[in-house]
């Protein structure tokens, strides 16, 4: 499987694995699966941060290191990517998010994500509800 993970599956998956599901920590971890993060997700993470807006335990430089030590993926921004956005529908606002739902939809990835606004779109969306 081709994961796309959004910005905060990464941080959870770092720094607060109790909010992932277990499934989802399990495909993350599995070898087998190839995950990807977003240059969208780095930009996101070091603009939030260096407003204050985001509190990490390390760096998003040290977070992602951290990824591609772990066999995570760097997904660049390309042009496609770039104008696959132009006519994406106007359910999600957030610039970050409706990039990342044109990568996963132009590169054919499955994005894990908690975001159930990313179901309006035509992009796999793997995330399933804690039973506790």
């Amino acid at each position: 499987m081709r994961l796309l993970l959004d910005t905060h599956v990464l941080i959870w998956f770092f720094s607060k694995q109790s909010l992932l599901p277990l499934k989802i920590r399990e495909l993350i971890l599995d070898p087998v699966n190839e995950k990807f993060l977003s240059i969208a997700s780095v930009w996101e993470m070091a603009i939030k941060s260096g407003q204050g807006k985001l509190k990490l335990p390390v760096s998003p430089r040290d977070l992602v290191t951290e990824f591609q030590g772990a066999g995570g993926l760097i997904l660049p921004i390309t042009l496609d990517h770039a104008w696959a956005t132009e006519n994406l529908p106007w359910h999600h606002r957030d610039p970050f998010d409706r990039l990342l739902i044109a990568q996963a939809a132009f590169e054919k990835l499955t994005l894990v994500s908690h975001d159930g606004q990313f179901d309006n779109y035509t992009v796999s969306r793997l995330w399933q509800l804690r039973a506790e």
